[in-house]
This record gives C-alpha cells, structure tokens and sequence, in this order.
C-alpha cells in the first residue's frame, strides 16, 4: 500500500506554512500509519483537511473548479491574507515501503484576469541506483511550458528521454493528463495514489435513504450509498458477510445482532436487533450516532480500501465512552497489510487517549494569525509523562503541550 511520508501547504488560508511528516527539504519524521490532529477552534484543522480536498479536487477538475466550490469561494479567499505568494504545496509518498520516494510540488496563483491557474509542477524521484544528492527532475512544467522525461529499464537508461510540453489549458494539471500515459509509470502511480484519497463528510440523515437496488464497491464521503455498498460486500463476499455483521454488531452499544434481508424489491435491508425490544429496527430508525458508528466500522471493512483515509471530528453524535474504542478501531484499520493511513482531526481528548506521541500533532494559531504544527512527541517531557502512564489526552485536557486549549 501507498504511504504518504509528508506533506506540506504554504499560503492556504491560515496555513501559511506547515509541514507534516518528511518532504525534499525537511528531514522530519516520516508520518505513522495514524495521525490525529487536534487543536482549539479556528486553529486551521478544517484547513488541514479541506487542503487535502482541495489538491484531489485539482487534480479531476483543475485549479479553477477547485477554487470555485462553494465553501471556498474563489482563489483569493483561499489565499492567505495579504499575501500575493502563490498557493504553493509539497507531497512526498513511496509506492510501497521498497520503492523510491516521490516528491511532488504544486504552484497555483492567478492570471491577469483573476483566474487560478497552474504556475509551477514538478514531480522528483532518485534514479535507479542513486543513493545521494537531489532526486531527479522527471516532470517540471513552468507557467505552462516544460518538458517531462521518460525512460524505464536501467539506471542509464532511465530518465533519458525528454519531451517538451505546452499545457493547453493552464487550469489543468500536468500529472492529470500525462499520468494516463504508459511513457510515464511515476506520474500515473502518483496520480494513482492522490485521486485515491477518501475524505469522509458523514451525514446520518443520507445514510438512512434506501435507493433502488444496486452496488457500489466504496462507501461514498457523506455515506449516502450506504445501502449499495453493503449490497456490494454481500455480492462479492458472501461468506464473509454475515460474519462482518456479527462483528459490527459486538462493537455497537445495545446491538445484541444484525441480520440482512432482501426486500421484494431485490434491496438489501438491515434488521438492527436491540436489547429490550422483539422487533428489529432498520436503519433510517436508528440514531445519528449509531449509524456514525456503523458506517465508520462498515468503512473499515473495505477490501480494497483507499491509500489515505481523512476523518473530520468522528467524535460528533457519539458518546465519549465510545472514543477510545473507536481510536482502537481505526488504529487496527490502518496496521492491516494493505490497510490506509488514517488522519483524523478530533476535538475529543478520550479518542486521543488512545494514541502515542508520535501519532498526535497540535496546531495551534500564532499571535501573527498564522497555523503552527508541532508533533505531541517533539514537545519537551510529553514522550516521559506518557512513558510514566499518562493517557496522551489527560495530557491535553491538563495543558501539558503547552499549546491550545482542549
């Protein structure tokens, strides 16, 4: 599986430079398999997340679409104010823990007319072979004009050939129409591993909708196709399914068992079973916070699960009880053999009780306005209270980062 190894955003709405893992120029630590990021209200986490958003949606719909969705606004309200820097980010990912590293930096500002456009792509990998110095330019694309170079085979051979390219459309980018070309494996592995990203928008009320009868084999960010997902995993693995189900079921407060059953209409229907009651309940009767829970273990249940895994706040509906379970949960999730990264950006100090050091980052805001980053295992004496017993969130409650309020 595909690990993102570090990611930096400069001039993104408050984030005007922050840095999370390992990129071409800062040596950090390469980013765990969980990462939670917490912080007070306004300290950029929602920035974080939608910078994430707003790179995927660049690369399907290009840089003027992506500016123009309705909670951003445009180019220049993304841009952070009283700059005139362009929105600017790095991403460095590997392949699979043998592969050689990929950096990918991207550029966006605006043209003459107030357009966003694309100024500047460059994708960087070491050659075969290559143990020192800067990785090699493989794509490098500048207000439109460039030249991409490929070449496969050996260590001489790679990189060798060079083709000049002139972008018709600058809100497009490069690694979106050259990464569908054979020519180049790296930048369609990149552009492979960036449209994969999943970011979840849960929203209890689309779940309960029962569309007609169909399959899909992913569980969509607001969980509207909840149903047809299901109807996907009992079609495809129906050995496992049911036994899916038993398991799902244990982890839901008063859910003694859930049972499929096919309505006339060929739908796949859930029975909910509760404690206390004779008849089942299905699930647009069930509470908001119940079907958070569900459609969170349901989405770790994928077989074929996205390389990056983005959660905003899973605490909302649920009770706190619940948290640290579910941390456990998605840490599980993400040390499967081809399970996801997760990122998650929480409010809630007992899901983080359920995490390390090294798996929880603070932003806090400055007093210049702008987004700082810190790693909880970067902060002096953190790493020796959690040693001595102390949960990461008493740590956060209490004020030992030293940052942020919880």
């Amino acid at each position: 599986m595909a690990i993102l190894e570090g990611i930096q955003i400069q001039n993104f709405r408050a984030l005007r430079n922050v840095t999370l893992g390992k990129t071409v120029d800062n040596k950090n630590a390469v980013l765990p398999r969980l990462m939670a990021v917490i912080g007070a209200n306004g300290s950029g986490k929602s920035s974080l997340m939608d910078a994430l958003g707003f790179i995927g949606d660049c690369l399907r719909e290009g840089v003027q679409s992506a500016c123009d969705k309705p909670h951003r606004g445009g180019f220049e309200r993304l841009r952070t104010q009283g700059l005139t820097e362009p929105i600017k980010f790095e991403i460095r990912f590997r392949q699979n823990s043998d592969a050689r590293p990929i950096s990918y930096s991207l550029h966006i500002d605006c043209d003459k007319h107030g357009r966003a456009v694309v100024v500047y792509e460059r994708l960087r990998q070491r050659r075969k072979g290559q143990r020192k110095g800067w990785p090699y330019s493989f794509l490098e694309i500048a207000n439109g004009v460039g030249s991409v170079w490929s070449g496969e085979g050996s260590a001489e051979s790679e990189g060798t050939a060079r083709i000049d390219v002139r972008m018709g459309d600058r809100a497009v980018l490069g690694i979106s129409t050259l990464g569908s070309l054979a020519d180049h494996p790296r930048i369609a592995s990149f552009r492979a591993f960036l449209s994969g990203w999943y970011l979840s928008y849960f929203v209890p009320q689309l779940a309960r909708s029962q569309p007609m009868a169909g399959a899909e084999p992913h569980l969509d960010r607001t969980g509207e196709n909840l149903a047809k997902y299901l109807q996907f995993i009992a079609r495809e693995h129906p050995n496992n399914f049911q036994q899916m189900l038993s398991r799902i079921a244990r982890k839901i407060p008063g859910i003694s068992k859930i049972v499929s059953v096919e309505a006339p209409d060929r739908r796949l229907l859930l029975e909910f079973h509760a404690s206390g009651y004779d008849e089942p309940f299905y699930q647009q009767d069930m509470s908001d916070g119940t079907l958070k829970m569900l459609a969170y273990l349901l989405l770790m249940e994928d077989p074929d699960p996205a390389p990056l895994v983005g959660i905003e706040e899973p605490e909302n509906g649920l009770h706190h009880q619940l948290l640290a379970d579910l941390a456990r949960e998605f840490k599980d999730f993400a040390r499967k053999s081809r399970g996801p990264q997760v990122l998650i950006t929480t409010h809630a100090p007992n899901f983080v009780d359920a995490l390390s050091p090294e798996e929880v980052w603070i932003l806090d805001k400055g007093i210049d306005g702008y987004s700082n980053l810190t790693r909880a295992a970067d902060i002096k004496g953190v790493q020796a209270m959690f040693d001595e017993g102390v949960p990461m969130g008493s740590l956060w409650f209490s004020n030992h980062f030293g940052i942020g309020n919880p």
